[in-house]
């Protein structure tokens, strides 16, 4: 792919911005299965929750049961806008978590050079020595959900200590209005103070603005949702590292998700 004249760069790097602006989203058919049920999971990239615009694919999906460990689930259908993980679940009680696993995504690279702005999402491109850089960097998405038989337990909720998390406090499947959701942001085992989170609710629709909720966590890298409102929600937070030296980029775009859901008293 050659490199951008100032015109059409402009207008990739504001196509650039919408695509990085996409979120991972990972919904469950429902929250509180009943045991031995077949429950299916959409994974996809999208603006409005949980309306697909592009599939969550190239990565390794996963379920973590009562006992921590991780499994494949039963079945993985990747389509043109979202894929769709199905797993029959065990007799077993407890709660259980799903998730995408960590997807490599876009190159996203803007430099300036010789007074023109010049950008490039081809893997291979190069960024011309003596530009400015603008950005360099590679997305790094994953996306999460619980599910819980009978009364929900804390063993799957472990934190995994690798890359970018929300670990929950209050369990996502004890979630009522009136109530609080505590969580923490975490990299690496580490908690991330200052760091931002954003929460939409899932509407279904593009037909309706949904609300969002923005908070930042405090020095232990812990924020807290005062819940006024049923409904399902979508929590995001997007932390950049340096990349690893043959990453072929600068830094990641770490995005990570957690969808759940919160019932009237």
């Amino acid at each position: 792919m050659k490199p951008l004249p100032l015109l059409a760069g402009l207008l990739a790097g504001i196509a650039t911005f919408a695509a990085a602006a996409h979120t991972p989203y990972l919904a469950p058919s429902d929250f509180a299965p009943q045991p031995g049920a077949t429950i299916a999971l959409d994974a996809a990239f999208a603006e409005t929750f949980f309306v697909p615009e592009s599939a969550f694919d190239g990565s390794t999906f996963e379920v973590t049961g009562p006992d921590g460990k991780a499994i494949a689930p039963d079945k993985v259908q990747p389509f043109k806008l979202r894929v769709v993980a199905e797993h029959v679940l065990p007799k077993t009680p407890g709660t259980y978590r799903f998730s995408t696993g960590p997807r490599l995504g876009a190159f996203f690279r803007t430099w300036e050079i010789n007074g023109k702005r010049e950008s490039s999402r081809d893997a291979d491109a190069r960024i011309p020595a003596g530009a400015k850089i603008i950005s360099d960097f590679r997305s790094l998405t994953r996306a999460d959900t619980y599910v819980s038989i009978g009364a929900p337990d804390r063993a799957a909720l472990a934190p995994r200590g690798e890359g970018l998390e929300l670990v929950a406090i209050d369990h996502p499947n004890d979630l009522y209005v009136g109530e609080h959701f505590a969580f923490t942001v975490q990299y690496d085992g580490k908690p991330l103070a200052g760091q931002k989170v954003e929460i939409t609710e899932a509407t279904w629709t593009s037909d309706r603005k949904p609300q969002v909720i923005e908070l930042t966590t405090d020095a232990n890298g812990k924020a807290t949702m005062e819940l006024k409102q049923a409904g399902t929600w979508l929590a995001l937070s997007r932390h950049r590292t340096p990349a690893p030296a043959d990453a072929g980029v600068s830094e990641y775009s770490n995005s990570t998700t957690l969808s759940f859901r919160v019932l009237a008293q």
